[in-house]
């Protein structure tokens, strides 16, 4: 027989022994069988082997729950199934104290009870002010409960005797209380000082306003005690561990520890307390969205497993298996979505552009510079997707400098010569003037440095046809109204701006490209916004976040991904340093060093926010401060988007 099943086959007959009592190992038989199945993969080598480890399982899960008499019969049906058949004897009923009515059948409420969206009030102990304590921690439900997480763990596993302790460790003892008493503190704060032994020494532990705990540490009584050990005198004590009563599992000591985020009126103990309470209840009718064979493939817990880890973990290594599964699914459950996205667009109707090869070659021979290979093969991608039927959904990421600008333009002009429209939405006014200005530059090289009379004539005819038009927040509104007219005519068909793109009152008849940088500060519906009903246009997302190309797969589902990852030559190359907070005082000496060999710093505030005026006002207060405190003695710059175009 394989040894995967004689292991359990002996611990079936201790049970036995034991009389069902659920003593045969430590943590009862449900948690030895988590492990066992988990490590089955080594073991269980056959398809059937593999089935019969989750039939096992499946019979014994709830074998916790069940009446002694209950168990004798699910272990005879397990030790038949592994085929070892014969009777197990039932252990006799315990004698009757008192005559009782029989009780009636044990309430167990089917899976499909379950409801994820129980209001918090009406789960079992938790009562309705608690409820609305617990809103502010963003739980309002059931299942918003479960799956608040505990921000760390403390570490209370070390179990120790009072005469091998050492200062400044965290640990846990077990003892006896000796001596309890209180007392006031020259502050006025109440006192409780307990004495507890164990048998090989003696240590005091002490607690500030709780005057209860002189109630419950009474003498005589076995507890567990866990924190750091810390020194009052020359004597090894605790101050404000945690504590509880001896007992068969521990909640708040003797193990990794939960620690939650709190809110005012929600105490640690209460909510390990009220957490422990849930998932025992709840937890076992949680549907598992993963199938078996897709959790054993990848050495995946359950659900079940999991949710009860990530919050009283067994050890370190549960507690790191229980992670990763959850982390498995969240990111599954984010791949999914993004790919069902895909599918929508890339089943949406697209405008297939011809492209011009001898245009393109016009295009990059009056360039002043040749273009990398890198960016050769990211504009052969786009190339390609624009002669498509359905709609380009592509991302183009490099680093600032890589050149993402000039294959965007070149890109942009191929819907300019098919008659169409191209946009680029940037997020910031500064960002997309400086597009404006780069692509005015790039539209002048190209002009003018054409050498080859048939590539000129066909540049000076793309650019006398190429209508370039900058719309933004700022713009006058006299001139905004011009620029909505002549998009909406097609005449503007070049057009560059912030979200004044998406806003009430302009529409692109004919737009074909839509270019959007830095995705991150827009949404889905800003994309979306840019794509009209008569038009599924061409999307391009330029990024020069440096997102390794595993996570961008995940991030940026929903798109096909081009990397610039080759700088044009005699580049300066760029060194990036990560600095703590404590640590700005060497970045601005740093500066200061630099400023004194004759070169700029540049100081960036980024936001989330896309307000340009919130943004506007966190850096004026970070101008002033850093020319006041920090850089007292040298010139600082201002900008920002609310200033005007002749301030910047």
């Amino acid at each position: 027989m394989n040894v995967l099943f004689e292991k359990l086959l002996k611990i079936l007959s201790l049970e036995k022994e034991q009389g069902f009592q659920d003593h045969a190992v430590i943590g009862g038989l449900r948690r030895f069988l988590v492990v066992w199945r988990d490590t089955s993969p080594a073991d269980a080598q056959t398809p059937e082997d593999r089935a019969l480890v989750e039939q096992v399982y499946g019979m014994l899960a709830d074998y916790h729950e069940l009446s002694p008499q209950d168990r004798a019969q699910v272990v005879s049906a397990v030790i038949a199934k592994l085929g070892k058949p014969g009777p197990v004897e039932a252990p006799p009923p315990p004698p009757a104290r008192e005559p009782r009515p029989a009780p009636a059948p044990r309430a167990r409420e089917p899976e499909s009870r379950w409801e994820a969206d129980l209001p918090i009030e009406k789960v079992k102990g938790i009562s309705e002010i608690y409820g609305k304590r617990m809103a502010k921690l963003g739980v309002r439900t059931a299942k918003d409960l479960l799956y608040l997480f505990p921000r760390r763990y403390d570490d209370f596993s070390a179990l120790k005797r009072i005469n091998e302790l050492q200062y400044g460790e965290e640990v846990t003892i077990v003892g006896t209380i000796w001596e309890t008493r209180s007392r006031p503190t020259k502050q006025g704060r109440g006192m409780i000082q307990t004495m507890i032994s164990d048998g090989t020494g003696m240590i005091q532990a002490t607690w500030f306003n709780q005057p209860f705990l002189e109630k419950q540490l009474r003498p005589g009584r076995e507890i567990v005690l866990s924190g750091k050990v810390e020194e009052f005198l020359g004597r090894l004590t605790f101050s404000g561990p945690e504590w509880e009563p001896l007992q068969k599992t521990q909640l708040h000591t003797a193990r990794l520890v939960p620690v939650y985020p709190l809110t005012s009126g929600i105490k640690q103990r209460w909510l390990r307390r009220t957490m422990r309470t849930v998932i025992d209840e709840w937890v076992r009718r949680l549907a598992d969205p993963l199938p078996s064979a897709l959790r054993l493939n990848s050495n995946l817990l359950d659900l079940k497993t999991s949710i009860e880890q990530i919050h009283f973990p067994d050890s370190k290594e549960m507690l790191e298996r229980a992670r990763q599964r959850l982390c498995f699914e969240e990111f599954l459950l984010i791949q999914l979505g993004v790919l069902k996205q895909r599918q929508a667009w890339q089943k949406r109707p697209g405008q297939p552009l011809p492209v011009d090869t001898a245009l393109v070659q016009a295009m990059t021979a009056a360039l002043p510079f040749a273009l990398t290979g890198a960016q050769q093969r990211a504009l052969q991608d786009i190339l390609a997707d624009l002669q498509e039927n359905h709609p380009m959904s592509r991302l183009l990421q490099g680093d600032v400098g890589s050149g993402k600008t000039v294959v965007t333009v070149i890109a942009m002009l191929i819907a300019v010569a098919n008659g169409m429209q191209a946009a680029i939405m940037a997020p910031t006014e500064i960002l997309a003037e400086q597009h404006f200005r780069s692509v005015s530059r790039i539209l002048q090289q190209m002009s003018a440095r054409a050498a080859d009379p048939e590539q000129a004539a066909l540049l000076q005819n793309l650019t006398q046809r190429t209508h370039l038009r900058l719309l933004t927040g700022s713009t006058p509104r006299q001139e905004k109204e011009t620029i909505y007219r002549e998009i909406e005519s097609g005449e503007a068909n070049l057009v560059i701006g912030t979200h004044a793109l998406i806003q009430e009152g302009v529409r692109f008849p004919r737009l074909a490209v839509a270019v959007i940088d830095e995705q991150h500060r827009f949404g889905v519906e800003q994309r979306a916004a840019l794509s009209p009903q008569e038009y599924n246009p061409h999307v391009l997302v330029m990024s020069a976040t440096p997102i390794p190309r595993t996570l961008a797969l995940t991030i940026y589902g929903d798109l096909d991904i081009s990397v610039i990852d080759e700088l044009p030559p005699n580049r300066q190359t760029i060194q990036t340093r990560w600095l703590f907070p404590a640590e700005r005082e060497r970045a601005y000496a740093f500066v200061k060093s630099q400023i004194e060999q004759g070169r700029q710093a540049f100081i960036i505030c980024p936001l989330v926010e896309e307000s340009d005026k919130t943004e506007a006002k966190a850096a004026t207060s970070e101008h002033e401060r850093l020319q006041n405190d920090i850089f007292p003695r040298l010139k600082l710059g201002l900008l920002h988007g609310r200033m005007k175009g002749s301030e910047k």
